[in-house]
């Protein structure tokens, strides 16, 4: 039988953190976070990353775990989850997923297997690159057609990255990826999960709560801390850095638009994420739904959110 944890999900600037603290607080839990930049170090304000004094008031983990110039992956991140929350679960505590990252919560659920990417086969995505380069996508494309049509047809010839992937991964374990896909679709679920999904009742709300949440980050310094990081040495261009809010600073720190001119972008970017967010939470049919109204009601959602922690708990698989 699968193990039990809670998922605490939403749009970013719902809550979620306080309302996985909260919960941790009350269920002798601990939280894993699930956002896919709160990993970096380094990098706090911008990510909202919980507090110090937040950390003391439970246990948090994937915080941290990475530096900014890493390419963290999704498959990198279940690893490392999935180790905490089997941790937890040694423990006799409850693991409490927190974030936003939809991608990094459902793979981390699903048991998904993730296709090799070892470490010493650099050298054979450079080869097929330069390939790629040479002969050019309708080339490359027919190549892969050859070993594995049903991927070919999802595929545009521009798409230079999914491309040599999908080549790569046949020539590295003499499966194709869609044969990689199936076989994981097939696999029983990592974990049964709780999921509960924060958001405000209007749209109008959360898109204030937005702004407000940017403006904090801003008067709390987000500007110095991007320029601590660009002084670092770290490179505009790195993954990390096209994080809303970091790529909007970084240009106004290189004078390509002014700080208030960024800080606008950095609210419309977020009100798009949001957008997006609520497109991938709305799939997760069993979701307890809790929709704010002008402010969050943490006490009434944390006793709403108990009674399906206590109902979940004492249920059979």
């Amino acid at each position: 039988m699968a193990e039990k944890i809670v998922v605490i999900a939403g749009p970013t600037a719902t809550g979620k953190t306080r309302l996985g603290i909260e919960l941790a607080r009350r269920w002798g839990g601990e939280i894993v976070s699930a956002d896919s930049m709160q990993v970096y170090r380094g990098m706090d304000i911008g990510t909202a990353k919980a507090t110090a004094e937040e950390r003391a008031l439970a246990p948090h983990h994937m915080l941290d775990v990475a530096e900014p110039w890493e390419d963290y992956s999704v498959a990198r991140y279940v690893q490392e989850a999935a180790a905490c929350c089997e941790d937890i679960l040694r423990r006799g505590k409850l693991p409490i997923l927190v974030g936003g990252t939809g991608l990094y919560i459902d793979s981390l659920l699903s048991g998904r297997d993730f296709a090799p990417r070892p470490e010493g086969d650099a050298g054979l995505r450079e080869a097929l690159s330069a390939e790629y380069e040479a002969l050019g996508g309708e080339a490359m494309l027919e190549k892969l057609r050859q070993l594995d049509p049903r991927r070919a047809e999802k595929l545009h010839p521009a798409d230079k990255r999914r491309i040599v992937r999908a080549l790569e991964i046949q020539r590295l374990t003499g499966r194709t990826i869609t044969e990689h896909d199936e076989q994981t679709r097939a696999l029983p679920p990592r974990y049964e999960a709780l999921r509960v999904v924060l958001n405000y009742a209007g749209r109008a709300a959360l898109y204030r709560r937005i702004d407000e949440r940017v403006d904090a980050m801003l008067a709390a310094g987000l500007f110095e801390e991007v320029q601590g990081l660009l002084a670092g040495g770290l490179s505009p261009d790195c993954t990390a850095m096209q994080a809303i809010g970091y790529k909007e600073a970084a240009q106004a720190l290189r004078g390509e638009l002014s700080r208030d001119q960024a800080a606008a972008l950095i609210k419309q970017n977020s009100r798009r994420y949001a957008k997006r967010q609520l497109t991938w939470f709305r799939r997760w049919e069993d979701a307890l739904r809790i929709d704010w109204e002008a402010e969050p009601d943490m006490a009434a959602a944390a006793e709403r959110a108990g009674a399906a922690i206590k109902m979940f708990i004492q249920s059979e698989n």
